[in-house]
């Protein structure tokens, strides 16, 4: 396996490096924890009102994240596939957001973010239609932002998380099917767990820390792109035909757009223009980094050559890891996750999935899945009750259970919704059709 080509120097180099960092985080840790606790306690705040400043931040995040998703994901997918796919790649992306936009305010922000008979598990349908929400209501969980805009925020991560999943079946799936797919799943699958965490529900009750969705969003969509790849099948011609992405400079500009959108995935979980979204941000920024150099450097030393592909998705790695644990670590935690989470999706990106042979076609559980559980873990382990408080009681033990139930329900449930989607209308389209290209045989057009 090439894996054994790594040179010693280079593993001893990266494990010095790592044990440094762990070293420095520890010290770090230790001696701000006593400010923390030496503060004078603070005088009775009076009841929150609406704040200006929190508003126009979150309205900023808001645009971030939605441009995450268009243009953002759908250049990162839509440059990595073949030309025949490129507009159905595309596609996927703009119909998910405005489908998704449509489901979450009929009915999915009320099962998320109310509470209902059965709290521990759903909200309730008490905002169905937004019914109650007006230009100056409130959700107590960002009591100084009008609740449209908290509404508007939490649609932007159920817009990209299922448009995530779409990277794992790119080039193979019919856009019937898809859609029906992604609206089932978002109602079955991501609204539940987002109750179960952010909500109210029975993960954040256990203690599960998930600051901007590594479980919710990235756990949650990797995982569920691995089941539809399984069920799916490999691609036409899978191992034996050619399929380089078309049009790196496309994946490059949506990784680019990501990356600065990101800053309002996680600096705008904050709910607020404080200190806390000033620390998520340069988490962000540092976990980023450090692990797009960690997987240049490892496909550096196995392959000879560092790759634009291989830089963009360690960045994208980075940005995933760094998700869960952005408002509750420091930055030398945040660059220890960066790091680890660069070489270790880099491996089950490229060398795992090569020896399982499963045709995930643009690393979704390779990226998203893995890196999502490796920051979830990492967050237990790192978490500075300096940076959060909440992060006082943080364990891996804790982070390990969050992480357990998200994986087995989202397997399940993902696979029960495909195979009831494949009995009734099918999944792929022709391999006929699949051979001439998606973009044409599904939806009339081409790239010139």
């Amino acid at each position: 396996m090439t894996l054994k080509k790594i040179s010693s120097a280079g593993l001893i180099a990266l494990a010095a490096l790592t044990a440094g960092l762990i070293i420095a985080d520890g010290a770090l840790a230790q001696t701000a924890a006593p400010a923390a606790a030496d503060a004078a306690p603070a005088a009775a705040a009076a009841a929150p009102k609406l704040d200006t400043g929190d508003t126009a931040w979150m309205l900023t995040s808001t645009a971030f994240v939605l441009m995450m998703t268009i243009p953002g994901l759908g250049l990162f997918y839509g440059g990595m596939v073949r030309k025949k796919n490129v507009l159905s790649t595309v596609m996927q992306s703009f119909a998910i957001t405005c489908m998704v936009t449509v489901l979450w305010m009929i009915l999915g922000y009320s099962l998320a973010f109310t509470e209902g008979s059965m709290n521990a598990y759903i909200g309730s349908l008490s905002k169905w239609f937004l019914a109650g929400v007006g230009p100056t209501t409130t959700n107590s969980l960002a009591a100084t932002i009008p609740e449209t805009v908290f509404i508007t925020f939490q649609m932007t991560f159920a817009i990209i998380t299922p448009a995530l999943i779409a990277g794992a079946f790119a080039e193979r799936m019919k856009f019937s099917a898809m859609c029906w797919f992604m609206a089932l799943w978002l109602l079955l699958v991501y609204v539940p767990i987002a109750h179960w965490v952010w909500g109210g529900g029975f993960l954040g009750a256990a203690g599960v820390l998930d600051f901007a969705g590594g479980t919710v969003v990235h756990i949650n969509a990797g995982v569920a792109g691995l089941v539809c790849a399984l069920v799916l099948g490999k691609r036409k011609g899978y191992g034996a035909t050619a399929m380089a992405p078309h049009n790196l400079t496309w994946s490059f500009i949506g990784a680019a757009l990501l990356w600065v959108g990101w800053f309002g995935f996680n600096a705008g979980s904050a709910v607020a223009a404080n200190a806390l979204a000033g620390a998520a941000m340069i988490n962000t920024q540092v976990a980023t980094a450090g692990a797009a150099m960690a997987w240049m450097f490892a496909e550096w030393i196995i392959h000879k050559k560092p790759s634009v592909l291989g830089i963009i998705s360690g960045a994208v790695a980075g940005l995933v890891a760094v998700t869960p644990a952005s408002g509750f670590v420091n930055p030398t935690g945040a660059l220890i996750i960066g790091i680890v989470a660069g070489v270790g999706c880099y491996i089950f990106a490229v060398h795992l999935k090569k020896m399982f042979g499963y045709d995930d076609s643009l690393d979704a559980f390779g990226v998203h899945g893995i890196g999502g559980i490796i920051g979830a873990l990492l967050t237990g382990v790192f978490a500075d009750v300096a940076v959060n408080e909440l992060g006082k009681d943080a364990s891996i033990a804790t982070q390990a259970y969050g992480v357990g139930v998200t994986i087995v329900y989202t397997a399940v449930a993902t696979a029960i919704i495909l195979y009831v989607v494949k009995a009734i209308i099918g999944l792929r389209p022709s391999e006929a059709a699949e051979e001439e290209g998606l973009d044409i045989t599904l939806h009339g057009e081409t790239v010139q």
